[in-house]
């Protein structure tokens, strides 16, 4: 079905939209997207995204641990569970556990503690391997 618009235009050459070349996409506007923004687009960057180009902030050197909560612990499987190998380096308390495990990690919480030895395991931390 043809719409009104277009049957209004029939026979006209431009469809209401001035020479052939206005009507032709992005391409009339000087790109798509940021095209054309550190070429001729450049005055819409500076006015209205100032911060587009460039680095910003800073990378940080510092390495956080990986952490893994009680009850991510509960799904895995076995009695024995070496945290530092799979290179988690943190266990936090959240959830509950119910099997008896083993875990070795680098760094523990007090709660995380609680919750595995209260089910049955125990928890050896890495301060605790070197004495």
């Amino acid at each position: 079905m043809v719409s009104d618009r277009t049957n209004k235009m029939r026979g006209r050459k431009t469809r209401g939209y001035g020479a052939k070349k206005k009507h032709r996409g992005k391409g009339s506007a000087g790109g798509k997207g940021w095209g054309g923004s550190s070429k001729h687009n450049r005055s819409y960057v500076y006015a209205y995204e100032p911060d587009h180009f460039g680095k910003h902030g800073f990378t940080s050197l510092y390495k956080r641990n990986t952490i893994v909560n009680v009850d991510d612990v509960a799904k895995m499987e076995g009695t024995e569970i070496n945290l530092t190998e799979k290179g988690i380096g943190k266990l936090l308390g959240k959830g509950e556990i119910k099997k008896a495990v083993n875990v070795v990690v680098a760094f523990c919480s007090s709660s995380a503690k609680e919750k595995i030895e209260k089910a049955g395991g125990t928890v050896t931390t890495s301060s605790e391997e070197k004495k």
